[in-house]
């Protein structure tokens, strides 16, 4: 299966690194595009001096690991496309254009479903997405959060509970039920 990876759920850390660990896993296939990556390194801006350059160094990592993930969309396929927010039109012309099954955003109203049905797609937020993977895969998707949670307390030099974990990175029914 190959997903497209919005900008929203790549900012986040903890999400990113679950996200990409599931990839690892061999769970899915990512992918996003150039204008994507761009939108995460730029808004890391208002996480302070030198956030930037941090983004920019881990789109590197990531760009190195995942050399076929990025999808450049055409110019044709751009102007061909329709959703309420054009800001978004890139997004959906990087799923098409990767042959993408499915957007992962937070923004459920900029990609209205009867739009992505017609290309093909559908989307899920990034807690459906991964409780569809943990139900298919449940120690595969446990190892991932959990190595992702040992990293965060290693990182933080504090405890860091599984379910507040997952609550703080937007994933509150994964948190559920890798805690219960």
């Amino acid at each position: 299966m190959k997903v497209l990876l919005d900008a929203c759920v790549l900012y986040p850390t903890v999400l990113r690194e679950i996200l990409i660990g599931a990839a690892a896993a061999g769970l899915y296939r990512p992918l996003w595009s150039e204008r994507i990556l761009e939108e995460w390194a730029r808004a890391t801006v208002k996480l302070g001096p030198g956030a930037e350059a941090v983004a920019r160094g881990e789109i590197a990592v990531l760009k190195t690991a995942w050399p076929g993930a990025s999808v450049a969309p055409g110019a044709a396929l751009l102007g061909r496309l329709w959703l309420p927010d054009p800001n978004d039109i890139h997004v959906l012309a990087a799923a098409v254009a990767g042959g993408a099954d499915l957007i992962v955003t937070f923004n459920a109203a900029d990609f209205p479903r009867h739009i992505l049905t017609e290309e093909g797609l559908d989307r899920q937020d990034p807690d459906q997405f991964l409780l569809a993977l943990h139900d298919a895969s449940p120690e595969v998707v446990s190892e991932v959060c959990e190595r992702v949670r040992a990293e965060a307390e290693r990182l933080s030099g504090e405890r860091q509970e599984m379910r507040a974990l997952m609550k703080r990175a937007k994933l509150p029914k994964l948190g559920k039920r890798l805690s219960g």
